[in-house]
């Protein structure tokens, strides 16, 4: 039993001008891929346990690519990218089945639908063999993709902490598809709708009632597969939107009920699924004020969601409020880094900082600030897996600690500042570059969390942003907006 394994991941704002390159990615092929991802908590660690513990399959590693979240894949880098990924599948010859790791999200400058292009290759390739794929809930999901997956298994949770538990999903699912033990019936209800906001939060937010429905239907009798997959609100493509999707075994009844009424619970609930944003000046006021740990949740240059890493507008709030406690700041600036790693620890260096990749948002802020440290980038986030920021240095001006990176990393997780000896239980307040991810990390250390209304790329501030390609009418963004059941309340 021959299992072919592919891996391809990257969440796209199209919004962000800087595009995403080849070199951007981390790639590892064949049996790479099992070294590098075995006992971490990722979707192929998942599919491998559930693989070995079974006995029968043989591992058949093809290529696995995964980058950073940014902006849009430049179009020879990401043509150069999936003629890759088609030869190493092509070069393995004859399996038995195939199961993709994708995120969902990806976008190029030419190509919209990457992972679409990917699994039709690889469709034509492989043949009419069972085939399982894994989403991110921030999916864009399209026809192509639907068509050529016989399951598609996404996340539940958000935050996301279950890719360990989804990768063991898609392969019991795999397992079954193997064996003649399921017969997938898919029913897709797609919803006219963008999404942000803590109710999102599938321990405690509406949106988790709504996973709780699907995963009973997973644990029903004839339940395969189940999700929400609401999207990545800054892939501006015209298939972004909210769906849900669910897959039965043989039951396309219940695939259908149930997907209805899912959908209707999302549909009501809409006007919840909105962010709830501070201004600037009133967010330093309450860091200020508040004893212990402040999270400053900057959601609109997240990094977790393609933005692009630079904008200093927090940073230059703290300055021009005369914030007096210690924060700790992350900026992407490779000018920066470069000119601390020439003047050395010690230095105190004259820069501008920020604007750097997003310029049309974001004007360079003069700063002097002391060189406290220099590093190779090179760490490891809390799954296991590696992180690059290429080069990286710790910055102080003042009372605020700068994280300067030459390239976007995640920085969601205290590791990505705990590697660079930057704890941040040392600190009053720590801006993130995440919507809502870095909860699990820092929910037991902190004291209060402010999602700050500033500019950027993924915005959760939806209107601000300059949407030209998804489905339209769409709320929040349009009024009026139609849904799958008007028809039948005309009829």
């Amino acid at each position: 039993m021959r299992i072919l394994i592919a891996d391809m991941k990257q969440e796209t704002s199209t919004f962000n001008p800087t595009p995403t390159v080849y070199d951007d990615f981390r790639i590892y092929v064949g049996d790479q891929i099992v070294t590098k991802f075995t006992k971490t908590k990722t979707e192929l660690s998942g599919a491998f346990d559930v693989f070995a513990a079974d006995g029968r399959p043989e591992i058949v590693p093809t290529m696995a690519a995964d980058s950073v979240s940014g902006g849009p894949i430049q179009t020879a880098c990401l043509d150069r990218l999936l003629e890759e990924i088609t030869e190493e599948i092509r070069k393995v010859g004859a399996v038995d089945a195939a199961y993709f790791c994708l995120h969902g999200a990806m976008a190029g400058q030419d190509e919209i639908d990457p992972e679409g292009r990917l699994l039709t290759a690889a469709r034509e390739i492989l043949g009419d063999i069972p085939l399982v794929i894994s989403l991110d809930l921030h999916a864009i999901l399209t026809e192509r993709m639907v068509d050529a997956a016989d399951v598609i298994v996404p996340y539940h949770t958000y935050p996301h902490v279950d890719q360990y538990e989804t990768g063991q999903r898609a392969a019991q699912n795999l397992l079954k598809l193997i064996d003649g033990q399921s017969k997938p019936t898919v029913a897709r209800v797609e919803l006219p709708m963008l999404v942000r906001g803590d109710e999102l939060i599938t321990a405690t937010g509406r949106f988790g009632q709504a996973i709780r429905m699907c995963q009973d239907i997973e644990s029903s009798e004839t339940g395969l597969a189940a999700g929400v997959i609401i999207g990545n609100a800054f892939t501006d493509v015209p298939d972004l939107q909210s769906n849900v999707i669910i897959t039965t075994n043989d039951d396309p009844e219940t695939a259908k009920q149930a997907a209805a009424e899912i959908g209707r619970f999302m549909w009501e609930n809409r006007e919840l699924f909105q962010a709830d944003l501070t201004t600037l000046d009133e967010s330093i006021e309450i860091a200020e004020a508040t004893d212990g740990l402040t999270v400053f949740s900057d959601a609109a240059d997240a990094t977790a969601s393609g933005a692009s890493g630079d904008s200093n507008k927090i940073l230059e709030g703290l300055i021009q409020n005369a914030f007096s406690r210690r924060a700790l700041v992350p900026i992407v600036d490779a000018p920066t880094v470069d000119a601390a790693l020439e003047a050395g620890v010690g230095a105190t260096i004259d820069v501008t900082l920020g604007g750097t990749r997003d310029p049309g948002r974001f004007e360079p802020l003069p700063l002097q600030a002391a060189v406290r440290s220099l590093h190779d980038g090179n760490f490891r986030y809390e799954n296991g897996t590696q992180g690059s920021a290429w080069r990286s240095v710790v910055l102080v001006a003042g009372n605020i600690h700068l994280l300067v990176t030459a390239r976007p990393i995640f920085v969601v997780g205290r590791r990505a500042f705990e590697e660079h000896g930057l704890n941040p239980v040392d600190f009053d307040l720590v801006v993130v570059k995440s919507p809502n991810g870095f909860r699990p990390y820092y929910e037991d250390i902190t004291t209060r969390i402010v999602p700050v209304d500033v500019p950027g790329s993924t915005s959760a501030n939806l209107k601000s942003l300059p949407f030209q390609h998804c489905v339209r009418p769409i709320f929040p963004l349009d009024e009026d907006v139609q849904t799958p059941w008007d028809n039948e309340k005309s009829a």
